[in-house]
């Protein structure tokens, strides 16, 4: 597909950009030994530690002798996208270096951030054996919202998730029902969180879709159906609920952004065209460790 680029008659240096905001899950973010764990290029190596309780002691024969297991569980990197855009010289010239100078930006953050969100959000999501309300519920009220804020907090203390580093994740709508609640409701339970962050619901879903930017068939001879996926991105899956609010105990989760390459080509070093080139690709992971399920509670809606 061609690019759509309105050349400039006057050059006024304000650029009409799509509303986006950064990146909502970088607090989550693992730290950067894990990027060199992996004996591959896709792969982190994570060390499981495990051991025996309290025994009875003897003053005859001493302790009862415990053992020790510590095993390697390597996972696979489950996020790898891009893309690559072309921009000919002369439009970019003609532009006033904006159809490139800020593709880069853009692109990041109108584009990269939002699906990199999704992404996380609906893969804790679906990690089977977190907690969660298994049918989904539907909050109306403000007083609702808090009740089933502090029953998974209270889920939580039970399963002796730490209290620090729990996040809140909430859509703005379920938000406001807090804050327009009567200023006699106690709010106290939000105090809990070591920060509360609002998501769209764009970005809160159980499940996405990720497009292949490509145009895909499915089936062969009369049955065959070609799907549009040129725009790329990704949408919310099928079958997918909205999320109402997660909560995410940081320790609990493996989100690491392994390889990110953004590349620029210029017209000098295009073999090609008379084109400017800007590529960006993101290797990473979003999953959850398996000794550390209890950390993550979801609440959908129930439809």
């Amino acid at each position: 597909m061609p690019n759509v680029i309105e050349l400039i008659k006057q050059f006024v240096p304000v650029l009409d950009e799509v509303y986006k905001n950064a990146s909502l899950t970088s607090d989550l973010d693992g730290a950067a030994e894990l990027a060199r764990a992996g004996a591959n290029a896709n792969e982190l190596i994570i060390p499981m530690l495990d051991m025996q309780g309290l025994g009875d002691y003897s003053r005859n024969s001493g302790y009862v002798d415990g053992d020790v297991t510590l095993t390697n569980e390597t996972v696979k990197c489950n996020f790898d996208r891009g893309r690559m855009f072309t921009v000919d010289t002369m439009d970019n010239l003609e532009t006033a270096g904006i159809a490139f100078g800020r593709l880069a930006g853009e692109f990041i953050r109108t584009k990269v951030v939002p699906e990199l969100d999704a992404f996380r959000f609906a893969c804790y999501a679906s990690k089977a054996g977190i907690s969660k309300v298994s049918a989904g519920a539907a909050l109306s009220t403000g007083e609702a919202l808090l009740k089933a804020i502090r029953a998974a907090n209270d889920k939580m203390d039970e399963d002796e998730v730490p209290q620090e580093q729990r996040y809140l994740y909430i859509t703005p709508t379920l938000m406001g029902m807090i804050q327009d609640l009567d200023t006699t409701k106690s709010r106290e339970v939000l105090q809990n969180f070591a920060k509360t962050v609002k998501v769209p619901q764009t970005r809160f879903y159980t499940a996405v879709q990720q497009k292949s930017g490509k145009m895909v068939v499915t089936g062969s001879g009369d049955s065959a159906a070609t799907s549009d996926e040129t725009t790329g991105g990704y949408v919310k899956a099928e079958n997918a609920k909205d999320i109402n609010f997660m909560i995410i105990h940081k320790p609990a989760v493996i989100q690491f952004q392994k390889h990110v390459a953004p590349k620029i080509i210029t017209p000098e070093q295009n073999q090609t065209a008379d084109a400017y080139k800007f590529g960006y690709r993101n290797v990473g992971i979003a999953d959850v460790y398996k000794n550390k399920l209890a950390g993550i509670y979801c609440h959908m809606k129930n439809s």
